[in-house]
């Protein structure tokens, strides 16, 4: 091989040493091994022993499920098909959440529409209690017709947001722009199909038509690999143990901040971060988080 040849081959399998990379592929498992149900188990149906669950939403109640232990960091994800047809009003969510006053949150809120009209995903973030960080963009596809996968990667580093492969939102630690970050409170798994229609679809003014009841949500895959912290939330800040804390997962590579450029330009309908007439001067972490 030509000494050219050579420092390339060089060049290149060093530039992949220290290249992002993405998460691993989720483990898909039945839904008792990590969930339990939240509320009006009566509306949740169990299929294929229970690999399958659908969520039906009727004019008496939704209802919903989450994890059985909380998790402080870690790789989640859901194998989601939406309400179909006519879905204004309801809203089908996917979230962490930690339980106290200042609490976090990282969320997918998929708002329903009428017949022929997109699906809106709304994504956002809270740390210590702080939200109002909604982004909304349009599917690329119809996300009633098949499963997709939704799913969270968390460290220390950064929060990035993936439908199926491709990154859609990454909100990165700022702490040092005064910005806080969920990095100590555990957080519980939720989802939950639930009537919204007084703000879901057009601010409200389109309302849930009951006579299109049930509306159904289909789950599967039911993937949770993270620091389970119920007990001792220390234990999970280690850093260095677990593979999402390794040097690859700390930030995207070139090609997924391609993607996410993608969806920025082509599919974004609403960022807070460009929402000048309800804050007057950008957050300090959008610039960091690429959303400008």
């Amino acid at each position: 091989m030509k000494a050219g040849g050579l420092l390339a081959v060089v060049v290149a399998v060093l530039l992949r040493g220290t290249a992002a990379a993405p998460p691993r592929k989720p483990v898909n498992v039945p839904f008792e091994k990590n969930y339990i149900p939240t509320w009006a188990e009566d509306h949740i149906h169990y299929l294929n022993g229970g690999r399958e669950v659908q969520l039906s939403l009727d004019k008496s109640t939704g209802t919903g499920f989450q994890t059985r232990g909380s998790y402080l960091f870690g790789h989640f994800s859901m194998h989601i098909k939406l309400v179909g047809g006519d879905s204004a009003g309801t809203v089908t969510a996917f979230y962490l959440s930690s339980q106290n006053s200042e609490h976090d949150e990282i969320d997918f809120e998929f708002l329903g529409n009428r017949t022929g009209e997109p699906y809106i995903l709304q994504t956002n973030v809270f740390s210590g209690g702080k939200g109002d960080r909604e982004q909304r963009i349009y599917l690329w596809f119809d996300p009633t017709k098949d499963y997709h996968s939704y799913s969270v990667l968390w460290n220390l580093y950064m929060i990035a947001f993936f439908v199926d492969d491709t990154p859609i939102r990454v909100f990165k630690n700022s702490k040092d722009l005064g910005v806080r970050y969920p990095f100590d409170q555990p957080m519980k798994l939720y989802s939950s199909l639930w009537n919204a229609d007084d703000w879901a679809t057009r601010g409200g003014r389109e309302k849930t038509d009951w006579s299109k009841a049930p509306f159904v949500a289909s789950y599967r895959g039911f993937h949770v690999d993270g620091c389970e912290a119920s007990a001792e939330a220390k234990f999970c800040a280690t850093q260095g143990a677990r593979w999402w804390d390794q040097k690859e997962f700390q930030d995207l590579d070139g090609e997924q901040y391609r993607r996410l450029a993608w969806v920025r330009k082509e599919h974004t309908i609403y960022n807070y971060c460009t929402d000048r007439e309800r804050y007057t001067t950008m957050s300090p972490e959008c610039k960091r988080d690429r959303d400008v």
